[in-house]
């Protein structure tokens, strides 16, 4: 079947996905301006505002971007009962999307991080959360919603940012109740809860939060120390599959037989990498969810993470211009000559 036939066909098979989202969701505020002079008070500049903006971020940057693939996000988390997180309640209303497992809570607010944008550059980023675990109700009324959703899931992307929703005792009983249920694991971890991930499909970091999550550290061109902490980190994990990103030197995939592969990035202008975890572990997700060789699933998620450090802010990926680069993809057309896309489930 020739490139363009199956590359249509994967994105076709996408639309037919659902995928829950479990983790950290946020609000990410912009306040656009113009600056021309410094403040006589400090030696910042004065920015005088022209717009402001609301988006969804963190694990509901994932859902979003999973929408954009074409498939069904289906996000769970906790957030606070206070006017931001009815803001978030309203973005997801506008996105189309459910608001089934989202758990309202008075006792924490809703994470929000406003940045100040001048010239297409960000001058100052303000967050306002915490990063305390959930309490006992939060954390059973999560789980609850965790259960209902996991019934229409093919996958289920865990999306950490050390904000409390996935403390090392939820994510166990996720974990499990995702196994059990014979649905596929993609982990994007960070520091606090590294090695809580056991026995998951998927587990991808990137460079720098593999050194701090196995307390390790080598330079960055030496692959033998790289290889042997990836190593480390499969076998201390159980995993079945390792996708590590490495920023402008582009992506490395560990299969569950030890195959290593190493991707280039492709050369983009890069304007913000915002974000750009958020759309490789979505492409991640959908690929393993179709079956497509690890080789494939990196590339993919390669070329995705790459096309949205274009844009300034937080973005979710443009799925048409990620079909087309898709369809131009050498690697693509190497490995996805001998793998035939189901298109029903």
């Amino acid at each position: 079947m020739p490139i363009q036939q199956t590359v249509s066909a994967l994105f076709s098979r996408f639309s037919q996905l659902k995928v829950l989202v479990v983790g950290d969701v946020m609000i990410d505020a912009y306040l656009w301006g113009k600056s021309t002079r410094l403040s006589p008070e400090a030696p910042v500049p004065i920015v005088n505002r022209t717009k402001t903006e609301q988006r969804l971020g963190g694990a509901a940057n994932v859902a979003l971007n999973v929408q954009s693939l074409g498939a069904t996000p289906l996000l769970c988390s906790v957030v606070g009962d206070d006017q931001e997180g009815a803001d978030l309640l309203k973005l997801l209303l506008e996105q189309g999307q459910t608001q089934e497992g989202i758990v309202l809570s008075p006792d924490r607010p809703t994470t929000v991080k406003q940045r100040i944008i001048s010239g297409g550059q960000q001058l100052l980023r303000i967050d306002s959360e915490v990063e305390t675990d959930l309490n006992e109700w939060e954390r059973e009324a999560l789980v609850d919603r965790f259960k209902q959703l996991l019934e229409q899931a093919h996958v289920v992307i865990f999306e950490d940012y050390d904000k409390g929703v996935l403390s090392a005792e939820v994510i166990a009983e996720l974990l499990t109740l995702s196994r059990q249920a014979g649905v596929p694991t993609v982990i994007d971890p960070k520091k606090k809860n590294f090695l809580s991930y056991k026995g998951s499909t998927l587990f991808k970091p990137n460079l720098k939060e593999l050194k701090e999550g196995l307390k390790v550290d080598f330079a960055e061109n030496n692959l033998e120390a790289f290889e042997a902490a990836v190593n480390q980190l499969q076998e201390k994990l159980a995993l079945e599959n390792v996708l590590v990103t490495l920023s402008e030197r582009g992506v490395f995939c560990q299969s569950a037989q030890k195959t290593k592969t190493y991707l280039d990035a492709h050369v983009r202008t890069i304007s913000d990498v915002s974000g750009a975890g958020d759309t490789v572990v979505s492409i991640a997700a959908l690929s393993l969810a179709v079956g497509l060789p690890l080789p494939a699933l990196a590339e993919l998620a390669n070329l995705g993470g790459g096309l949205v450090c274009e844009h300034v802010g937080v973005v979710p990926i443009d799925r048409e211009r990620l079909k087309q680069e898709a369809q131009q993809s050498k690697v693509l057309q190497r490995e996805l000559a001998a793998f035939e896309v189901k298109v029903e489930l």
